[in-house]
Parts: structure tokens; C-alpha cells; sequence
């Protein structure tokens, strides 16, 4: 449906605000989709950003219901997999499953059916079926030398999946897979590799050169300590060679009142 200019404005502003923050702060996307929310609450793509707002921040009955107003407002398939992952996180794997062999698969694209076939394998794993959450898994997508943009993601649940299951080579094989494939670092996967082959990454400064580094100057003048000393030194320096200054003076004074006496004296003679 169509909204006035400004009211469009308005909603297009908050929905903004939503995609900018949805990453770095959910509760504060959620927040922004609640104003675009009443203020659209009849546009599918307000409803949609809503669901995306509230699963990111874990509120999944929520999330379930603005995916569904969404596919109600369009016909889309698109939200299928994630309205099946609101399922999981709802404590409901068997439903997820379900949806899993649903028609609505089918019409999905690549992408969407890669993203399904991760959910019924999260599920089956919800159930305790790890086998067979491996084994659904196992698809041409996985076996592709070629990769795409959920590449990283399908190998990197295959590899948790072998590694749940105590096949641990299996498991260093596919994380190393993985790795290859996530340029972006939307996975962990270097992580979980180094873990499992028992390395430990250890801050190469320690809390003593980290202060050094921290005291001195960039440009490679002497710590500020040191600086200190030296003025120090200097100031006892200019206070010793002011004392001295002031002896002298006043000895010459004395010597000065002398003479002037003895010519006081000379005079009176």
C-alpha cells in the first residue's frame, strides 16, 4: 500500500535506522522497528523488518508472527527457513522438521534452500540426531568446489556437526574448508582450526613493555620519568648556582662595606 509523503518519510527513516543497527545494537533496531511498526503496520516491508528486529533479539513468537503477516501481505517463500528457525528457537524442533518437507521449499532459490537445509540440521541436532543432522548436511552444495555467499556458513555447521559426533580429523578438515571460503570472517572457523590443533594465541607485549610503550613518546624521546630527573637535576643545578650567585654578592658586599669603612676612618684620621 501506498503512504503519504511524509508519513512515508517517517517510516522510511526508522526502517533505515533498523538495518544500520540490526548488527552492532538489536535491542536498539528492535526499538526503531517498533515506531515504523505503528506507524505501518499494514506494508509487508515494515512487518518484515519487524520479524528480522525481534529475531535478532531473540524474540521468537514475535519474530514467527511479523514473518507470517509478511508472507500473507506478498505470497513470498522467501522467509520460510527463518520462520522455521523461530520454530527451533521456540523449543519446537519437530515443527521446523516439518516445514523442513513442506512444498514452500521447493520454490526456494539456491540460497533459501541451503539456509533450510541448515535449519533441519540445527533441528535434527535439537532432537539429538547427530547422525542425522551430518547426513543432512551432506548435499551437492557441500561437495561444490565453488563458493558462495552461504559457502563458509555450510561448511562451518557440517564441521561442529563432525566434530559433536567425536569424528575430530573429519571435523579439522571441513573448518579448514571453511576458513578458505570466509574471506569476510563471518564464521569463526580459524578459531575453532587453532583450538583444535592446540594453539594458543598468547599478547605478544607484555604488561611491562605495554607500560613502557604507554610512558614514552612517539618520537622517541625519553620516557616522561626520565625527563623529570633531568629537569630536576637542572633545577637543583640553577638553585645551587643561584646560591653561589647570592654568596657572591653578598661576600663582595661585605668586602665593599669594608673598604668603605676603612675609608671612613682614613677620612677621620
Amino acid at each position: 500500500m501506498s503512504l503519504p509523503k511524509t508519513l512515508a518519510e517517517d517510516v522510511a527513516r526508522n526502517l533505515v535506522m533498523v538495518a544500520r543497527l540490526i548488527d552492532e545494537d538489536p535491542e536498539q533496531a528492535y526499538a526503531y522497528s517498533r515506531i515504523a511498526l505503528r506507524l505501518a503496520s499494514r506494508v509487508a516491508a515494515v512487518r518484515e523488518a519487524a520479524g528480522f528486529a525481534a529475531y535478532a533479539t531473540q524474540r521468537y513468537a514475535e519474530a514467527l508472527a511479523e514473518f507470517r503477516a509478511s508472507r500473507r501481505m506478498t505470497g513470498s517463500v522467501e522467509l520460510w527457513p527463518v520462520m522455521a528457525d523461530c520454530e527451533r528457537g521456540l523449543g519446537r524442533p519437530e515443527r521446523a522438521m516439518d516445514m523442513a518437507g513442506e512444498p514452500e521449499v521447493q520454490k526456494l532459490d539456491k540460497a533459501g534452500q541451503v539456509e533450510m537445509r541448515l535449519v533441519a540440521a540445527g533441528a535434527r541436532r535439537d532432537m539429538g540426531q547427530i547422525d542425522a543432522a551430518i547426513v543432512t548436511l551432506q548435499s551437492p552444495e557441500l561437495a561444490s568446489s565453488a563458493v558462495h555467499s552461504w559457502t563458509p556458513r555450510l561448511r562451518y555447521a557440517y564441521a561442529d556437526a563432525l566434530l559433536e559426533a567425536g569424528r575430530e580429523d573429519e571435523a579439522r578438515e571441513w573448518f579448514g574448508k571453511a576458513m578458505e571460503a570466509d574471506k569476510d570472517g563471518a564464521t569463526d572457523a580459524s578459531d575453532r582450526l587453532a583450538e583444535l590443533d592446540g594453539v594458543e594465541f598468547v599478547d605478544a607485549l607484555g604488561d611491562d613493555d605495554a607500560h613502557v610503550g604507554e610512558a614514552g613518546d612517539v618520537e622517541g624521546h625519553a620516557p616522561v620519568g626520565h625527563d623529570q630527573d633531568d629537569e630536576d637535576d637542572e633545577d637543583s643545578d640553577d638553585e645551587d648556582s643561584d646560591d653561589e650567585d647570592s654568596d657572591d654578592e653578598d661576600s663582595d658586599d661585605e668586602d665593599a662595606d669594608h673598604e668603605d669603612g676603612d675609608d671612613d676612618r682614613s677620612a677621620k684620621d
